[in-house]
């Protein structure tokens, strides 16, 4: 059972965890690409990407994109249509472009050093200010993460869900970080979350942290009750001539201004698709059987019926009535940003 420690005892392990951390980091850590550089432009490329991306999803994605973009001035001219490409399979693309608005932002101002500062640029919040600030400018910022917070609840014994104990442990850390070693600070406090003190089962015997934690188990933070996700019924027409197929841009809702089959956001009948069809000029397109996928997104859930919609003949007639653009299938799977909504429906064409 949890025991939360007394004001004089989390005092006292609030200092002693520096001492603690820091040597099994040393000795522990993982080696990640974004920890060989400490450039405030590269932790933060990282950090952005690591919001909502686990750690090997976003490994090989944040090579690339370093690779592409090696500098903030290339991210800040870098074509939208190139940055969808390289974030691609990551999620979540206002991520992206907040991350280029950052780096516009930068290139007019130059880099905010203090977590106050960095706040300024768009995507920015007190979790990223304090990861950056800390990890590329040495700054005793604190980063509270979802892992620190786990972490801290469970040595401290705080039986309250994360959310209430975010600001606190922010106040509470920044006195302790240790001076020329802040950066190492904060990820060992993530490492130790993300490796050892994880969400069900935790390593507690390999933890540092052992003789002094006051939970021992995975008992806290205590959870949250999340709300359900909306379900949406989504029907998408695959319109295709030969080894062309149709996009066009999202212009509202989720995925706005991404590369998108064409979408609407409830459930069409074949009836009602023929109809469209016919309205458009194009009666006689070749409507095959749906295929179903369910689509997951943080709030929603789309439940997918996707429509092949061979249109040979008639390829300016849908274009005009349905708003979509005819590109080679070969220029889409290599060049365009098709978010995972979609992409998925890429092998329900032959070519």
């Amino acid at each position: 059972m949890e025991r939360q420690k007394t004001e004089g005892e989390r005092a006292a392990a609030l200092q002693e965890l520096p001492l603690l951390l820091l040597p099994w980091y040393d000795k522990n850590k993982r080696e990640l690409p974004w920890r060989e550089n400490t450039d405030p432009y590269r932790v933060l490329v990282s950090e952005l990407m690591l919001q909502q991306t686990r750690v090997e999803a976003a490994r090989e994605h944040y090579i690339r994109f370093v690779r592409e973009l090696p500098t903030v001035q290339a991210l800040a001219a870098c074509p939208e249509d190139k940055l969808f490409k390289l974030w691609e399979g990551l999620g979540y693309y206002s991520r992206a472009r907040n991350l280029q608005k950052a780096a516009r932002y930068v290139c007019e101002h130059g880099f905010p050093d203090t977590a106050e500062g960095l706040k300024k640029l768009p995507g920015v919040g007190e979790y990223t200010a304090g990861a950056v600030a800390s990890i590329a400018f040495g700054k005793p910022a604190p980063a509270v993460d979802g892992n620190v917070v786990r972490v801290l609840s469970r040595y401290l014994g705080d039986a309250l869900p994360a959310a209430q104990l975010r600001k606190r442990y922010a106040e509470e850390l920044a006195p302790v970080y240790p001076a020329g070693r802040c950066g190492d600070f904060t990820q060992s406090l993530m490492e130790l979350g993300a490796t050892v003190c994880v969400p069900s089962s935790p390593l507690c015997l390999a933890c540092p942290l052992l003789g002094g934690c006051g939970t021992k188990s995975d008992a806290l933070p205590l959870p949250e009750k999340k709300p359900e996700r909306r379900k949406t019924p989504v029907t998408m027409l695959l319109f295709y001539v030969g080894e062309r197929v149709a996009l066009c841009r999202r212009k509202e809702g989720v995925l706005r201004g991404m590369y998108a089959f064409y979408t609407e956001e409830r459930a069409l009948t074949e009836a009602e698709i023929a109809a469209r069809l016919a309205a458009a000029g194009a009666a006689d397109a070749a409507v095959g059987q749906p295929s179903a996928h369910k689509h997951v997104f943080s709030h929603i859930e789309w439940e997918i019926a996707a429509y092949p919609v061979g249109c040979a003949g008639h390829e300016a007639e849908v274009a005009a009535a349905f708003g979509v653009t005819f590109y080679p299938l070969a220029e889409v799977k290599a060049a365009l940003s098709l978010p995972s909504a979609y992409r998925w429906a890429l092998r329900l064409f032959k070519a």
